[in-house]
């Protein structure tokens, strides 16, 4: 597994495929792998795929401190660096979307084409910020952090679609691991409102109708912001990867190989 060095981390990331660059950005807590393994086979017949770890996630080792938006971006900066030669694909998922976002602004000689997925601008929206607080403050208790993070991740639909026992295991599967403890902390920090009139890239947001993590609005924000970009709604909860997997692939495929 190749690693590259980026500020105060050793950042490790997967790579396959063949083609031009794709690199996929995880969320909050769960690794690149957790996130975006089960799509990512969809992209490498005529993609090379990268799959980082950004602090706190996988094999990715750091000095355990603080974390900010713009260390994150430029961990993801270092492994595009490291990868090959020549801007990317960029597809962001939740923190990944603020972390993409933040990268595309900051190096828009590197990022092709941008998807934002479930994202935000600003920490000071009231549900937000007391959904992430509320998450964080479960952090001694395993179990409770694990349901409430899959009771608002999922829609209502999916959860019954999917049934007690994989409820169960993903509520097994979503503890309060140093990491995403040190992510959550990111998401009650980070307004990159000033960085987004940056972004050059052709740019597509992804919204998710039933999302009870990060509000709906504010996947509307962020594709107001962004200019020129193109915003799609889809009927999902937060983390539509997993819920509208095969609709997910075709939307992002259609923006990022219409050419």
């Amino acid at each position: 597994m190749p690693t590259v060095s980026a500020g105060n981390a050793n950042v490790h990331y997967r790579v396959n495929g063949t083609g031009p660059g794709l690199v996929f950005v995880h969320g909050t807590g769960f690794g690149a792998e957790g996130t975006w393994g089960h799509l990512a086979e969809n992209f490498t017949d005529s993609r090379t795929v990268i799959l980082p770890d950004f602090s706190g996630c996988g094999e990715t080792t750091d000095d355990g401190g603080e974390l900010t938006v713009e260390q994150l971006a430029a961990q993801i900066i270092g492994v595009i660096e490291d990868a090959g030669d020549g801007p990317v694909d960029l597809v962001g998922f939740s923190l990944g979307a603020v972390v993409s976002a933040t990268v595309a602004a900051l190096r828009p000689d590197l990022v092709r084409r941008l998807v934002l997925t479930a994202g935000w601008t600003r920490p000071d929206d009231a549900y937000l910020s007391n959904h992430m607080t509320t998450w964080k403050a479960t952090r001694g208790d395993a179990e409770a952090f694990g349901r409430f993070g899959t009771l608002t991740a999922f829609s209502r639909d999916f959860l019954a679609m999917i049934g007690p026992e994989q409820v169960e295991a993903i509520v097994k599967g979503n503890q309060p691991s140093e990491g995403a403890l040190r992510h959550i902390e990111v998401n009650l920090r980070t307004d990159i409102r000033d960085l987004l009139p940056k972004i050059e890239a052709e740019t597509l947001v992804v919204g998710c109708g039933k999302d009870h993590t990060v509000p709906v609005e504010l996947h509307r924000e962020l594709a107001e912001a962004v200019q020129g970009s193109t915003y799609v709604e889809l009927d999902s909860g937060h983390v539509v990867v997993f819920e509208k997997g095969a609709e997910y692939v075709e939307l992002v495929k259609g923006f990022l190989l219409k050419d």
